[in-house]
């Protein structure tokens, strides 16, 4: 690590704190940002400070947006109410939308359910989504009918999805979750056991 430096110590342990950099790498970048020119470091730091003044959360999907009030997807009036899509995180939508398949709604949680570390259904955006739904039943808001689960498939994304099912479907709505398996394009020989599983649970009858 950097020896007597404190001011490198301090911008390593910083990047060390952003997801998937560790110390080495964290390292690389605090002395590429040290060789940087001092244009290069302005842009940077006025971009850190333009995402914190300027990106807030949508009010109606939870995603991150620039807009004044609700997101562009929330927006866009030719977009589907009935059908919505639960993501854990802001950038999935991102990903969801780049299929080019789904055109209903979003709502983010912001995590997933995870009793090891202390994350509970009140700590993410579980309370938002069911008041949304009943507020659609009631008649207040446009009428969910299905809720499509895109959430990780690992542990604390199936706790969540388990979670959820039983809240929605007490609410009598239509609950389903993406498929996982096999890739298009994979090789059954370099596939992961798990993964080969959940392909031959979610088979398709042809």
């Amino acid at each position: 690590m950097i020896q007597h430096v404190p001011s490198l110590e301090k911008l390593t342990h910083e990047l060390a704190k952003l997801p998937g950099i560790g110390p080495k790498t964290a390292q690389r970048l605090a002395y590429f940002v040290l060789r940087s020119s001092q244009e290069y470091v302005d842009s940077l730091r006025q971009a850190l400070q333009m995402v914190k003044d300027n990106i807030h959360e949508c009010p109606e999907c939870y995603s991150y947006t620039e807009e004044d009030e609700l997101c562009r997807f929330c927006q866009d009036p030719h977009r589907e109410n009935g059908v919505l899509v639960v993501v854990e995180d802001p950038a999935d939508i991102s990903r969801i939308e780049s299929s080019g398949v789904f055109k209903g709604r979003y709502h983010v949680l912001h995590g997933a359910i995870s009793p090891l570390d202390g994350i509970a259904p009140q700590d993410l955006k579980i309370p938002q989504l069911l008041h949304k739904i009943q507020s659609g039943l009631e008649g207040a808001r446009p009428k969910i009918t299905e809720v499509i689960l895109a959430l990780d498939a690992d542990l604390e994304g199936d706790t969540t999805v388990l979670y959820l099912a039983k809240a929605l479907r007490e609410k009598g709505l239509q609950v389903s979750r993406i498929a996982h398996g096999v890739p298009i394009g994979g090789d059954i020989d370099y596939i992961d056991h798990r993964t080969l599983g959940r392909a031959l649970e979610n088979r398709v009858v042809l």
